[in-house]
């Protein structure tokens, strides 16, 4: 995806403390946060402790977010909420940690609902949800897209506004 990665493994444990949210994470699941780090150029002792954290139950802890974009923040979230969705069932447990998960990296409601549908979207896209299938870099590209579009629209919004009258 990248020559360095945006990603630390802080993100990456965060996102398998959601997967354990239910009291197991399975293959799938293991298997999409190790690939997505592997994706993202972690060097090989990092996806080692991310392997770990598959392995048994873990926190999401304190994610690191000074060297995260507003699209990486909400990549990591909607990989995360498409997770909660490979098993077929989205627990209370998994919402909570999914709400944790938000609160971590600082995305508002109202992104997360917006993250959410286009993973929902990109699943779609291909013919299976399962991991090996699911299009990371299509998700990456579309927030890219998604919140571009937004920044000209607010700014052509801006633009369009007539001046604010000055006060005497």
């Amino acid at each position: 995806m990248t020559d360095q990665p945006r990603l630390g493994t802080d993100v990456y444990i965060a996102l398998a403390a959601v997967g354990w949210a239910d009291g197991q994470l399975d293959a799938d699941e293991a298997d999409a946060i190790v690939r997505t780090a592997t994706e993202e150029g972690l060097d090989l002792d990092e996806i080692a402790e991310i392997e770990a954290a598959t392995r048994s139950p873990v926190d999401i802890g304190v994610i690191d977010r000074r060297g995260l974009s507003k699209e990486d923040r909400l990549f990591v979230y909607a990989v995360a909420s498409w997770m909660t969705r490979l098993d077929g069932v989205v627990t209370d447990k998994e919402t909570e940690a999914l709400g944790k998960l938000g609160e971590a990296l600082k995305v508002p409601e109202r992104p997360r609902y917006y993250a959410d549908q286009i993973a929902q979207e990109i699943a779609e896209l291909s013919e299976s949800d399962r991991p090996m299938r699911y299009d990371l870099a299509k998700l990456r590209e579309v927030i890219g897209e998604r919140l571009q579009a937004a920044r000209a629209a607010r700014a052509e919004q801006a633009a369009a506004e007539p001046p604010a009258e000055p006060e005497s």
